[in-house]
Order: C-alpha cells, then structure tokens, then sequence
C-alpha cells in the first residue's frame, strides 16, 4: 500500500516540461545575443549550402577531399538547426517551454552531430596524409568506396552510441524543478535537476567523450604529426608550402572545434561561480565552426575559390 501510495506520489509530481531560462545571468538584455547568433546561423547556412553547390556543379571537385568537404557541410547545417530555431524562439518571443520529449530529442541530436563531426575531421586527415605521405596509393586508398564507407561507419557509430544518452536522461525522475540555466538541452544541465542519482549520465557521457573523441583526437595528432614528417623531408620549399597551407586551415579548424570542447569539459565544473561561461560556449561552439569552416577551406583552397567565383560570375585572378 505504502509502496503505492509512493509510485502516485512520484508520478505525481513528474514534470512534463522543462523551461530554458536562456544564458544565466544577464536575462534581461540576453535577447540583444539574438542578433550575433541569427548572423552567425545565417552564416552558417548560406556559406555552407554555396559549398554544397560548387561541389555539386564543378566536376573537378568530385574527388573525395571535397566529398568530405560536403559531409561536414551537411553536419555543420544539421547541427546549427538543432539549436539555433529554439534559442531565437527564447531570446525573441520568450518561448522557454520544452516538453521532454523535443528536450531528449535535441540532446541525441547534438551528440549525433558533434560526433560526426569529429568523425569527418578523422576521414578528412587520413585524405590529407595519404595524399601527401603516400601519393602514390592515394588513388588506389582513397577511393569514392572509402568515402562511402567512411561515412556510413562514422554515421552509425554516433547514432548508435549516443542513444544511451537521452535514453539514461529519460529514466531520472525530475519530480520538482524544472528550470534549467541554458539554453538548449545539454546532459548534464538536464540530469542536474533530477531528484534521483545521476551518476550513470555522467559516467557514460565522460566514457563516450574520452573513448571516441579521445581517439578522434589521438588519430589526427598522429596523422598531421606525420605528414609534418613527411613534408619537413622534401628538398623543395614550394611542395613544403603547398602542403603546410592545404593543412594549416584543416588543423587551425580540429584545434579549435576540441579545444572548444575541453575548455567546456572543464568550466562545466564551475558553473556554480561562472555558470555563463560553459552555457556559451556550448552555444557558440555549435555555430562558430558551422559557420567558420567553409570560410576557411575556400579562403585557403584554389579549387574553391574559382568554383565560387564562377558560380557568383566574378572574375578569378589567383596564383
């Protein structure tokens, strides 16, 4: 009977929604963020959607360098929707409201994404060693299968081994507060408000950062630490700076994307004194690099940049 009475009462004061209170702290002005963030989202969908479409019309870059180039600009759109419709939403009409479900559904999305970005960024150093340490094999390595392939293996290890994530923050009972200091539906702002231990969320999430990004990041250090090899041993000083230039922006982009992700890991832990700052970065680091990383690759890719003219009719002058 007691045990009963206990399930009503715990079913009883179940929330139904969560409210995102937006960034903690500075709630009376955050809607003037609204402005960066929406040119930024803009930035995001525009510049990547132009590299979809270079890609698409110049058949000199059907080649898996700028197939990879596709996918991460795939991604990169996907992971700025994700958020970005629901943050504008908070900062311009004031709606906070989340319902559970929309709420579990954006957490699996957002590690989806970022998974595979990471993912993208791995495929996309083992094209750029292979072309430069073993020219000779690229084409016999790196192949439209090994894109393919590549692709479907990073998309069903993200999809896969982030289902446990909203599935674990599903099972928590969130019996009383329902105010979270963000906005949108991070792990751990959202388990935090459980009445029930949460130590499991935290486990599998530390688990998953280290094991998978941990290793994503581990290859590409690798990878870019070999060809820095490679290319320091070559006697001509044009081949060094072709090759450092086509790698720089790849690795200016991966240092920042983790570096990003670890100054978040670490702040996390102080959000009781600086709570603003991880609930930024955790937004700014899902549409900075959407919005950058096209930038970048057809501001340092010549290819790039004469479909890109080509395509706005302009006239292309390059070395």
């Amino acid at each position: 009977m007691f045990q009963d009475l206990g399930n009503f009462n715990s079913s009883k004061f179940q929330v139904s929604e969560f409210i995102l209170l937006g960034f903690p702290g500075i709630h009376s002005w955050q809607h003037w963020l609204s402005l960066p963030l929406v040119l930024l989202y803009l930035l995001a969908l525009s510049a990547n959607i132009l590299i979809l479409i270079i890609i698409n019309q110049e058949a000199t870059l059907h080649q898996p360098m700028y197939y990879f180039l596709g996918i991460l600009a795939m991604v990169d759109m996907g992971l700025a929707t994700t958020i970005m419709p629901k943050i504008l939403t908070i900062l311009w009409f004031n709606s906070k409201t989340i319902g559970l479900p929309e709420c579990f559904v954006q957490m699996y999305a957002i590690h989806s994404f970022v998974g595979m970005e990471s993912g993208i960024f791995v495929c996309m150093a083992i094209d750029r060693y292979v072309a430069i340490c073993q020219p000779l094999c690229y084409s016999s390595i790196i192949t439209k299968s090994f894109v393919l392939k590549a692709t479907v293996l990073m998309a069903l290890r993200n999809s896969l081994t982030t289902i446990p994530i909203p599935v674990l923050a599903a099972q928590r009972h969130y019996c009383s507060k329902n105010q979270i200091e963000h906005c949108l539906c991070s792990n751990l702002g959202v388990t935090s408000l459980s009445c029930d231990d949460r130590t499991i969320n935290s486990v599998y999430q530390l688990l998953l950062a280290w094991i998978f990004m941990g290793s994503d990041l581990g290859l590409i250090l690798v990878s870019y630490a070999l060809i820095l090899h490679s290319v320091l041993k070559l006697n001509s000083m044009e081949a060094i700076s072709k090759a450092l230039s086509t790698c720089t922006s790849h690795l200016i982009l991966i240092l920042f994307f983790y570096t990003v992700i670890i100054v978040i890991s670490i702040t996390h832990s102080a959000t009781m004194t600086f709570p603003l700052i991880p609930v930024l970065l955790n937004v700014l680091h899902n549409v900075i690099p959407p919005a950058l990383n096209p930038m970048v690759y057809a501001l340092k890719n010549k290819e790039l940049r004469q479909g890109l003219c080509k395509l706005l009719k302009l006239d292309f002058k390059g070395s």
